[in-house]
């Protein structure tokens, strides 16, 4: 196990899927967490993440000084490495130029670094450090963290402090233009840095970065792998209901699919699943959700809530309230149907880490609220079941076609619990939901056509073990505006439709995706043309950042 400690970057949590990608487990913990606790999880390697502040900041977060002397192989990533120098004797100052975006990153050899070895033992005899470092470090043991990348290579830089002086012991590996100690190492007490973002798809060969560190350096297996996921799932599901009674909160997406079928393992029919409408469903999406469990051995009550939700959330405007409401009437309705089966103490829920993120830590700061994290009610009966609580969407996949679920619902779109209750911009009426039920049915069935013409299919496998679509997710919004337009030589006043298609891998970040003219333009013409009340579509050319995927 690898704990990587959170020292507040908005993002960081990519370090932590970047280690899994390498199949080696990770558990994110908050920078201050007492050394005796990190101690009692027994980590194998520790990783700093990076962060907003300046190690100079006043209550600059930083963890106990003991960490350093684990004996457990740590890198510094960003402000951990300057955290790591700062507090290991080296020097930090605000740099002249501040780094924001590519930066070419120079990689010394081994000879340049035994060099800066010789170097330390002759006009530092007396630091024991340094002498410990050039006894223990044989020629290429320090450059270790970068073999593979090359004399050059593109990082991502974003920083505005810098290391200027590496603290006793350390040896420079690289340096860009900006920042002439960019990588440094201790061998001999096992602490690695670096001031570049490996974990940010803009670094390509980061993933080396992560490889090298933990299996060359920190000599750990590649345990983390989808059997094994569904075997710890499994467990911890028993461990926590025991012998109670469950009910599930399906919606026929992969989330809550694969968290009912590892609860359906974990406690048997002692597991009851539940699918509540609540009437902002997409089109054929009810059907879908009870052919795609029909074989699993799940027996499936559906509850329909249209009206009791709609009721709910008449005349609300602001996305956070609709979204609060949603979660509240999801628990009432599911606290109901609990007592009418009855012995029923725990709610399964298929919660991923990206929607614990994005509602809120110690650290990271409130994107939106999701509604099966930040809009569950302080008081509620039911004790919440997550199986997939640490997990990312990647992982989910692999562990349902692991779990033997058909490649059609491991690769559904993403789809918010609220659905189109916050696709719809402003009040929610039963007319607004036929409008965009109908546009984004036409969105999907173009976009996916076009990805099975460019060769894609959901049951398609690449070498990372899925094959990921071109297209991520892609649906449509409807804004709170209307627009002049002319059809049949009539003036009209309509609505608009807006599409949204974007390419990630792991919805932390994304990006619009670039399709084909001919794609939009069949797109706005069948919406303008079979979906009432529309005179004009638009599409979002927005990324994530500055963005979100949702527009709610």
């Amino acid at each position: 196990m690898v704990i990587v400690l959170d020292f507040g970057a908005q993002y960081n949590q990519l370090i932590a899927r970047r280690v899994r990608e390498s199949q080696v487990y990770s558990e994110i913990l908050p920078f201050d967490t007492p050394i005796e606790e990190i101690r009692r999880r027994r980590p194998q390697a520790v990783i700093l993440s990076g962060g907003p502040a300046s190690v100079y900041d006043p209550g600059a977060p930083r963890p106990d000084p003991a960490l350093f002397d684990l004996g457990v192989p740590i890198l510094g990533i960003c402000y951990g490495m300057q955290l790591m120098a700062h507090m290991l004797g080296g020097l930090v100052e605000r740099a002249e130029r501040r780094e924001y975006g590519p930066a070419r990153l120079e990689v010394f050899s081994a000879e340049q670094i035994a060099a800066q070895r010789r170097d330390a033992a002759t006009h530092h005899p007396d630091d024991t450090a340094t002498r410990g470092a050039a006894v223990a470090a044989v020629d290429g043991e320090t450059a270790r963290l970068l073999a593979g990348l090359g004399p050059t290579t593109q990082v991502w830089m974003s920083h505005g402090d810098l290391v200027l002086k590496a603290p006793p012991g350390f040896l420079v590996l690289a340096g860009t233009a900006n920042t002439p100690i960019a990588a440094m190492a201790d061998p001999a007490r096992r602490l690695y840095a670096v001031q570049f973002h490996p974990e940010v798809a803009h670094t390509p060969l980061g993933k080396l970065v992560f490889d090298n560190f933990l299996h060359d350096i920190a000599r750990l297996g590649r345990d983390w792998t989808p059997a094994s996921i569904v075997t710890t799932s499994v467990e911890a599901v028993q461990r926590q209901v025991g012998e109670g009674h469950a009910i599930v909160a399906l919606s026929g997406g992969v989330d809550s699919a694969v968290a009912a079928l590892i609860a359906h393992r974990a406690i048997g029919d002692r597991l009851h699943a539940i699918f509540v409408d609540h009437g902002f469903l997409r089109e054929g999406e009810a059907e879908e959700v009870a052919a795609a469990f029909q074989d699993t051995g799940l027996s499936i009550t559906v509850v329909d809530a249209r009206k009791r939700f709609l009721d709910k959330l008449a005349g609300v405007r602001d996305p956070e309230r609709k979204r609060r409401i949603v979660g509240r009437e999801f628990i009432a309705s599911f606290e109901e149907k609990a007592r009418e089966i009855g012995r029923v103490d725990y709610l399964v829920q298929g919660t991923l880490y990206p929607d614990v993120i994005e509602s809120g830590s110690r650290t990271a700061s409130v994107i939106k609220t999701h509604h099966n994290v930040g809009g569950l009610p302080k008081r509620m009966r039911l004790r919440v079941v997550e199986p997939l609580r640490y997990l990312f969407k990647d992982e989910v996949r692999k562990v349902a076609l692991e779990l033997g679920l058909p490649p059609q619902i491991a690769w559904r779109q993403p789809f918010p619990g609220p659905g189109l209750a916050v696709r719809i911009i402003g009040a929610v009426t039963e007319e607004k939901l036929a409008v965009l039920r109908r546009a984004d049915a036409i969105v999907r069935e173009e976009i996916g056509r076009w990805m099975a013409d460019q060769g894609w299919s959901p049951a398609g496998r690449d070498a990372g073990g899925l094959h990921r679509p071109p297209v991520a997710q892609y649906f449509a919004v409807l804004p709170d505006l209307r627009s002049v337009g002319v059809m049949g030589d009539n003036r009209t006043y309509g609505r608009t439709i807006v599409i949204r298609a974007v390419t990630t891998d792991d919805f932390m970040t994304a990006d619009w995706t670039r399709l084909p003219a001919d794609v939009l333009a069949r797109m706005s013409a069948r919406i303008t043309n079979e979906v009432p009340g529309i005179n004009r579509v638009v599409y979002d050319i927005t990324p994530k950042p500055p963005g979100t995927v949702e527009w709610e």
